[in-house]
């Protein structure tokens, strides 16, 4: 019986391309709790995999957090499967703006502590008590309101390529992060101000409201479904769009392009640019904006010093690399010295 994954990113890609099949990236999530996590996650491994599901999913006694890719000809059959789930019945599936095959390119179910790291402790508030879900229509009107505060509930690297107009973007390398800083920012207007959030797909938003009004926010909204839902509902219904820019993503493809704005800057050259890379060192792996001119003279690196390592022999290369497992946590993704524009 397998139950995780065992093909390298670089065989389960050829297999795609051999496939020849078109892929639809999706993502959903739930709370609910989950009496035995570890259980249900192989259960949902040994179904999806035999859907060719690929993905990243978190499952917690919280509930379940995904985001994968299926072929499109097996779309009903994972919905059959999730409809056979009690509490999965019927769930709004956040189907990609822009597609790609190869978006995510392994399977991987982990159980975790929770579905998003907050930093919360569940049991000193009523994680139930929400705030008010808003669609795409209601949104921009609220957004609009001179007595609303807007707040992007993501970090700054994402929303340093997009953001909805007239946000408030803390510059956060975590969601953990941001909760205790806009509540600091924002507590002279706990009663007065309609107190706006939004964020990719709306789970951030899901905690965060009922954490807020928890610490005495009286009018609390979310953006229900998040950017992807937004973005959805704005074309099918022609309502004015009033996001600028990229949506960031945490698969493959980085980015979703909403509009034809960059509102970023490569990091390195200052040059108008919005294209999240990972420098190409391993040992380091840092997520920073670069242009074609930069990634064409670094060769995809961000210092001088990562682009000598990555002509070392594999080996050499290798022995650099110890003790660097979590470089996303030792860089702060994008916020190294070697990158001169960074914001």
């Amino acid at each position: 019986m397998q139950l995780y994954n065992k093909l390298s990113a670089k065989e389960r890609a050829a297999l795609i391309d051999e496939a020849g099949k078109d892929r639809l990236t999706i993502s959903f999530y739930q709370y609910y709790k989950i009496e035995n996590p570890q259980l249900f996650r192989d259960k949902l491994f040994l179904e999806w995999n035999a859907l060719e599901v690929l993905g990243r999913i978190y499952v917690s006694s919280e509930g379940i957090n995904a985001q994968l890719s299926v072929p499109s000809e097996n779309l009903y059959a994972l919905k059959d499967q999730l409809d056979s789930i009690s509490f999965l019945k019927d769930i709004r599936l956040n189907i990609a703006i822009e597609q790609h095959n190869k978006s995510f390119l392994k399977l991987k179910v982990k159980v975790r502590d929770k579905i998003v790291a907050d930093g919360l402790n569940d049991d000193t508030f009523d994680v139930t008590n929400k705030g008010v879900h808003l669609n795409a229509k209601e949104f921009n009107e609220m957004l609009v309101n001179p007595d609303t505060i807007c707040v992007d509930m993501r970090n700054h690297y994402e929303s340093e390529i997009g953001h909805f107009d007239g946000a408030i973007t803390p510059d956060v390398d975590t969601f953990r992060d941001s909760l205790d800083i806009i509540e600091e920012d924002l507590k002279d207007n706990k009663e007065d101000k309609n107190l706006l959030m939004y964020c990719t797909g709306g789970i951030r938003c899901e905690k965060a409201s009922a954490y807020y009004k928890h610490k005495g926010f009286k009018n609390v909204f979310q953006l229900e479904g998040g950017i992807i839902e937004y973005t959805r509902q704005v074309k099918e219904q022609g309502i004015e769009n009033k996001f600028i820019g990229k949506n960031f993503v945490f698969d493959h493809r980085r980015a979703e392009k909403i509009t034809e704005d960059v509102i970023a800057n490569c990091h390195q050259c200052g040059a108008p640019c919005d294209t999240h890379t990972n420098c190409a060192n391993e040992g380091c792996h840092l997520l920073f904006i670069q242009c074609d001119a930069c990634s064409e003279k670094m060769e995809n690196t961000c210092s001088t010093d990562c682009q000598e390592i990555i002509h070392l022999p594999y080996d050499a290369q290798k022995e650099l690399r110890k003790g660097k497992h979590a470089s996303n946590k030792i860089f702060k993704k994008g916020r190294s010295e070697v990158l001169k524009f960074k914001r």
